[in-house]
């Protein structure tokens, strides 16, 4: 077997065993890489290893590290309150309010999960009082945060913003944030519409749940430093990552965040992921298995069905493993020659389906964001239910994110 045969067949097991079991399998990429490259390949260790993602690695440690700091001074806390309260009163307004809440702060740089990790609990709480479907406020929560997910900002965004300018696809991460914030709202919307969202309006609410924060001293210079890093990245082109080093500093400085205990909750798991995927990923670059996964891939697609085709497939097996951390890193390398092979497929309709495929289904209870909406309701027979109708949502979303990619990105 071939030296290129033999590094695809590792990344599909990556992706297997991703689905199957709890092991980092960014740990396991690395050590998948090292065998097939040293002891197979005649490489040198240094060779292997040149694929780490050395600015990767580090914007997403700063932005990870900043936000973490936010989120255990409790500053994230304080400003979703903030956005939610708004809605007291009114129990139609309240899903909307929590999906365009989720949508803000995720696209400032939390990200989706962190988002979720945030929102789900006081959602679910009003939920249960308000009267409001769990299965409707976990779609709007879920949508909600995914839709921010691939801001540049975002740890996901950062990742595929990485990817694409890899594959020769910079400079359109706003147009990749675009298309993820309006395929979600769709189905969001969709999903609130068809699931009894309407007919909450003839409701009301007085809960107390939202009661208004007060910020400290702490909060504010937190806020401050979060919007002085967002303008710098925007008009002033500091790098996102260091920017945030740099926040995460000024922070500790003032005794407004504790950087050592920030860093012990920082999401390590998934840097590790990432960061092994990718050196697996560079070498089947070396080795020609990337362009043995682009062919089989051409293969069983066509110009007119490649967008439908990626969309599902990506989606398919993101119900089962981590959208950003495996499925994103292994598919989106073989945009550029997947578009080449088909003759003349647009690389960013390919590229679309892919973000756009993997990211719907990520409301599954399989998914992160979908446990943390289950996991912050109360024990009960409500548990149950949501948990299949978020499944059955989850795997429908294969199938509408496929049908939209292909009449939206398909020729």
């Amino acid at each position: 077997m071939s030296l290129a045969w033999i590094s695809l067949a590792a990344l599909v097991l990556v992706i297997i065993v991703s689905c199957f079991s709890k092991l980092n399998v960014g740990i396991l990429s690395l050590v998948a890489a090292w065998i097939i490259g040293v002891y197979l390949g005649g490489m040198k260790l240094d060779t292997v290893l040149s694929g780490f993602p050395v600015s990767l690695f580090l914007t997403l440690t700063g932005m990870t590290l900043l936000f973490t700091q936010a989120q255990n001074n409790t500053t994230l806390d304080k400003i979703a309150k903030q956005a939610v309260r708004i809605c007291r009163g009114n129990s139609g307004f309240i899903p909307v309010m929590f999906f365009l809440a989720a949508a803000t702060l995720a696209t400032i740089g939390p990200g989706n999960i962190a988002t979720t990790a945030l929102l789900a609990p006081i959602a679910m709480s009003v939920a249960i009082r308000a009267e409001i479907p769990l299965f409707l406020m976990a779609i709007m929560v879920g949508n909600g945060a995914n839709a921010g997910s691939l801001s540049p900002f975002a740890p996901t965004g950062i990742i595929v913003t990485g990817l694409m300018n890899k594959a020769g696809l910079g400079g359109h991460e706003w147009q990749t944030y675009t298309y993820n914030l309006a395929a979600h709202a769709i189905v969001a919307f969709a999903g609130y519409a068809l699931f009894g969202g309407l007919a909450l309006f003839r409701q009301k609410y007085d809960g107390q749940e939202t009661e208004l924060p007060t910020f400290n001293l702490a909060n504010w210079y937190t806020a401050a430093v979060i919007g002085l890093l967002l303008a710098g990245v925007i008009f002033f082109k500091v790098p996102v990552g260091m920017g945030a080093f740099a926040g995460a500093i000024i922070l500790a400085f003032v005794h407004a965040a504790d950087t050592n205990e920030a860093i012990k909750k920082m999401p390590w798991n998934v840097i590790v992921m990432v960061s092994g995927v990718t050196v697996l990923t560079a070498l089947l670059e070396r080795t020609q298995g990337m362009e043995l996964f682009t062919d089989l891939l051409a293969r069983v697609s066509t110009p007119s069905t490649v967008t439908g085709f990626i969309a599902f497939l990506t989606g398919l097996t993101s119900v089962y493993s981590s959208t950003s951390s495996v499925i994103l890193p292994a598919f989106l390398p073989t945009v550029p020659g997947l578009a080449s092979r088909l003759g003349g497929v647009d690389p960013m309709a390919i590229a679309s389906s892919m973000n756009i495929g993997a990211h719907l289904v990520d409301v599954s209870p399989l998914s992160t964001i979908g446990a943390l909406c289950i996991a912050a309701v109360p024990a009960g027979d409500q548990v149950r239910p949501l948990f299949n109708k978020l499944m059955a949502w989850g795997l429908s979303m294969a199938v509408v994110g496929a049908a939209g990619c292909w009449l939206v990105f398909g020729r």
